[in-house]
């Protein structure tokens, strides 16, 4: 028993210290991307079609703007443009209130906001939630497994998956939607009780992802269900649910990013 104790002393703490400023992530790490326009003496417009995904959208004004909904975070995004105009940063927090609000001219921001008071005081301590993987590649799943591990610990936070929607507060989507699964989608989110919350995890769910298109899929979380927090990635990294998840709780300060 001493050398156990002595063994999970050394050991320390795993747990990361997020929120806060000494969260350790990978070198490879892609978080939030930017764009400086500025950089690209042709707006853009040819850099678009050259990226893996839908990140770059030139309007008819030819004025550019990244959409992190769309976008699948591979280097060959920010490749795309020979004179460097796109970066990714380490920035974890992505996650959205609206739709919209993932559609920016520099990469900045709005960051998701609180629910409002009754919601916070319903789930704001206690939030259980039903994931739904709705066709996709379970890369998105496999993070949000890792939410529950001894080193990002959501529980901590009093949030947990459930095996049922009938005891959860709300659903997680997973995946571009395939036509196979939208009745089960629709299912699931009515046998939640109201209120109920709808969190949109990945690319696939936010726009259809690298799926967009395919007469298979929906292009992500159909019109019928409202979503309350949207949170881009491909996969996201556990932060970026915490991250978003936290602030749709009240327990994040800032909201721009």
């Amino acid at each position: 028993m001493l050398d156990f104790l002595r063994a999970r002393l050394a050991h320390g703490t795993p747990t990361s210290p997020f929120p806060g400023p000494d969260a350790a992530l990978p070198d490879r790490f892609r978080g939030r991307p930017v764009l400086d326009a500025a950089l690209c003496p042709d707006g853009c417009r040819d850099c678009g079609p050259r990226t893996p995904s839908a990140l770059i959208r030139v309007g008819p004004d030819g004025t550019a703007r990244l959409d992190l909904g769309a976008c699948l975070f591979a280097p060959e995004d920010a490749d795309a443009c020979p004179h460097g105009a796109v970066q990714f940063t380490r920035d974890v927090a992505m996650g959205a209130t609206a739709r919209d609000d993932l559609l920016t001219e520099t990469g900045a921001v709005r960051l998701a906001r609180p629910l409002d008071a009754a919601m916070r005081r319903l789930f704001g301590r206690s939030l259980r939630l039903r994931s739904v993987s709705a066709g996709s590649c379970n890369g998105c799943e496999a993070e949000l497994v890792a939410l529950g591990n001894v080193v990002f610990d959501m529980a901590r936070f009093g949030i947990q998956f459930v095996a049922s929607p009938r005891h959860a507060d709300g659903i997680v989507v997973t995946g571009a939607v395939s036509r196979n699964m939208h009745q089960a989608l629709l299912a699931t989110y009515h046998a939640t009780p109201d209120p109920k919350l709808v969190i949109a995890v990945g690319a696939c769910a936010i726009s259809g992802g690298p799926f967009r298109g395919s007469p298979e899929v929906l292009n992500g979380v159909p019109p019928e269900l409202h979503v309350d927090l949207w949170i881009p990635g491909c996969p996201p990294h556990p932060l970026t649910v915490l991250d978003g998840l936290l602030r749709l709780l009240g327990r994040m300060e800032r909201n721009e990013r």
